[in-house]
Parts: structure tokens; C-alpha cells; sequence
């Protein structure tokens, strides 16, 4: 029954999903999932970047596989430690090929995995191995990468196309040009095809880079090697007593910062 009343601003859905409400919906996106992040104690994360196109089957499958057994790994290692709060998580973009893969590794180990899946024309569907409290789902773009940014410890960057090269680059540059309060370690999977598909030395041969920069990130051609260049990295930088005793003492992520 109509008793004369406007309905209440945030329960006007045609002002909400209007113009004038975009502001409120880019706020959702990052404080929807701040919450649920939050209740779910996690802490930080080990994001997963590739193609969506690689399968198991195929000339690429190898990859599909070994991102699932070095998913399954880092879970494995990453949930026998000690803190309350769930440390290093596996984080895709929740959609198929190696974003499935690495959901699947970390399932496979009966770990947390989370899916920040986003809204394309071209549906992607969220892959079924994300754990389902921490399949997310963006509208923006720009605060689906802030969220990978935002509590990632870690980048491990499998063969991948235009996507997987804006994720790269754009936390390259941040790390570059200093952005980023924290170390993330950025490890490019599969030497032979980034070096075929980006010229890194041409880059320095032409000044558009500088030699330091090739330091930002490294390489690794197995699960073994890549969990080897991950675990030292990770003891040294967050698993020292004062940074577990400051990381338990903190009341929830949102004094995580890029």
C-alpha cells in the first residue's frame, strides 16, 4: 500500500544504479569486499595472473597444470603456519584456464582461494573451485586490480594475453615509480615465453627502461622453483616474529595499504 512515502535513498534502486549513485556503487566495491575479506580473516594474498584461453588440454596444458600444482603447494605451505589470520592466500581472477587452475590447486589442498571474477559483456562465469564466500564479482575494473593490488604479498604471472599484460604491467609500474608501501614479489612463469614476447633487454637498450628495472621481477620454469623463490622471500619480508606479532595485533585489513 502507497502511503505517500519516498522510498529511502539507498533503497532507491533507479537512483543506486543511476548516474548520480555511481559514487555509492564504486564505494560497494571496495567496502563489500573489505567485510567479507575481513570476516574471513584473511590477511593477505598470492595472486594468480594468466590466460583464461589455457586449458587442460592443448599446446599451452602444461601450464594449466603446473599453475595447479604450485597453487596446491603455496596452500599447503601456507596454511601449516602459525597466525590466526589466513596468510597468503591463492587469489585468481576467478574466471577459467590458469585463474581455474590455481582456484583448483588450492582447493586441492583444502585451502581458502578467492575469485575476483568481473562483469563482461562476454560473460566469464566464476570457475567452481573458489571458495564461495570469497567469490567476488566487479563491475569496475579499476577496483577489481585495486583489490588484487591491495593485500597481494606476491604476483605469479603465468603466459597470458592483453589482460594478463595490463595486470603485469600496471603493478610493474607502481613498483617503479615507488607506489607501493610493501615488497611484492613479481615472478614472470615461463621464461621462454616472456622473453619471446617481450624484449626486456631491447627496452634497456633503448633507455626506456633502466637496467635496475629487470630487478623487479624474476623467472621460474616449475612449481618447485617458483615455491623456492616465493617462500624465502615471503619468510624474510612478512614471517619475522615482529611482523606475525604486528600483523596479529592489527584489528582487520583495512591497514593494509598499496
Amino acid at each position: 500500500m502507497n502511503n505517500g512515502r519516498s522510498p529511502l535513498a539507498y533503497k532507491n534502486e533507479a537512483f543506486i544504479d543511476g548516474w548520480s549513485g555511481r559514487s555509492l556503487r564504486l564505494l560497494s566495491e571496495y567496502l563489500e569486499p573489505l567485510d567479507r575479506l575481513g570476516h574471513e580473516k584473511i590477511r593477505d594474498t598470492i595472486v594468480f595472473f594468466g590466460s583464461a584461453r589455457i586449458r587442460e588440454t592443448g599446446p599451452l596444458a602444461r601450464y594449466y597444470h603446473e599453475a595447479r600444482e604450485l597453487a596446491r603447494l603455496v596452500t599447503q605451505w601456507s596454511d601449516g603456519l602459525e597466525p590466526p589470520t589466513r596468510r597468503f592466500v591463492v587469489c585468481t581472477g576467478g574466471g577459467p584456464g590458469i585463474m581455474e587452475a590455481a582456484n583448483r590447486g588450492a582447493a586441492d589442498a583444502g585451502g581458502k582461494t578467492i575469485g575476483l571474477n568481473i562483469a563482461l559483456p562476454f560473460e566469464q562465469s566464476p570457475n567452481p573451485y573458489i571458495t564461495p564466500e570469497l567469490n567476488f564479482e566487479f563491475h569496475y575494473f579499476f577496483m577489481r586490480k585495486f583489490w588484487f593490488a591491495y593485500l597481494a604479498k606476491a604476483l605469479i604471472v603465468f603466459p597470458g594475453g592483453f589482460g594478463t599484460l595490463d595486470e603485469l604491467t600496471e603493478i610493474l609500474t607502481l613498483a617503479q615509480t615507488q607506489k607501493l608501501e610493501k615488497r611484492i614479489q613479481i615472478i614472470l612463469y615461463g621464461s621462454d615465453f616472456w622473453n619471446e614476447l617481450i624484449n626486456f633487454e631491447a627496452m634497456v637498450k633503448h633507455g626506456v627502461i633502466s637496467r635496475e628495472d629487470l630487478e623487479l621481477f624474476e623467472f621460474a620454469d616449475s612449481p618447485a622453483a617458483a615455491l623456492a623463490r616465493l617462500k624465502p622471500f615471503l619468510e624474510e619480508n612478512y614471517l619475522q616474529p615482529h611482523q606475525v606479532r604486528a600483523a596479529e595485533e592489527l584489528p582487520d585489513i583495512a591497514k593494509s595499504r598499496i
